[in-house]
Formats: C-alpha cells, structure tokens, sequence
C-alpha cells in the first residue's frame, strides 16, 4: 500500500492530502510515509529495531550452564549464579536462570538413582 501510495505521489504531483483521501487512508500515515522515503530513500518500510534490552543469555553462558550441569547436577540455582557471576562475569536472576535452564532442557536431579 505504501509503495502505491508514494508512486502515485511521484507520478501525479497531487498533494499528500488528495492521495490519503483516494486511498482510503489517514493523511498522518501519508505524512508518515513520505518523510520515511525522504530520508532512507526508499519506499520500503525501514526494518524495526529490537524492542527491550539483549538478553544476557548468551552462547557462552548457556555452554558455561550445561558444564555445570553436566559436572554437578545437584548444584542450586544460587550456586548456579555464584558460578556464572564468577567466571562470566554474568548477574542473572533466579527466575531468569531457571527459565534459561528449562529451555536448554537441563533438569537439575538430586537422586541420580531416581532419573
């Protein structure tokens, strides 16, 4: 839609007022659009950034988790964050490193005897 839009724009010279009208949109969408075009140029819409911080969960934390685990897999979620804080450098929180580890698939037993 935007792409006709700013084409037509382009094409007739009509203003941005007469184009919202014809094409059955706002004219604060054509304002919109037509200041996005002039300054990326191009009628594509600009590609959205990431909302909300980048996890800490990353790569070489979820290796640092799973040789934890595998080595000790009694070890408590508390232990667990002492030892990523002290090698990684990384704080997470409780809820965060549980979450982390359940989507990793670790699952902490006590009872070896018991899995």
């Amino acid at each position: 839609m935007r792409c006709k839009v700013l084409q037509a724009y382009e094409r007739t010279g009509a203003g941005l007022e007469d184009l919202a009208e014809q094409f059955g949109v706002s004219y604060g969408f054509t304002k919109k659009i037509r200041r996005q075009q002039l300054s990326t140029g191009r009628m594509e819409r600009p590609a959205q950034a990431q909302h909300g911080p980048t996890s800490r969960v990353t790569e070489a934390v979820c290796i640092h988790l799973r040789a934890q685990v595998d080595a000790q897999p009694d070890l408590t979620l508390a232990e667990l964050r002492q030892g990523l804080e002290h090698s990684l450098q990384v704080r997470l929180s409780r809820t965060r490193l549980w979450e982390a580890l359940r989507q990793l698939g670790l699952r902490r037993k006590k009872n070896a005897a018991r899995q």
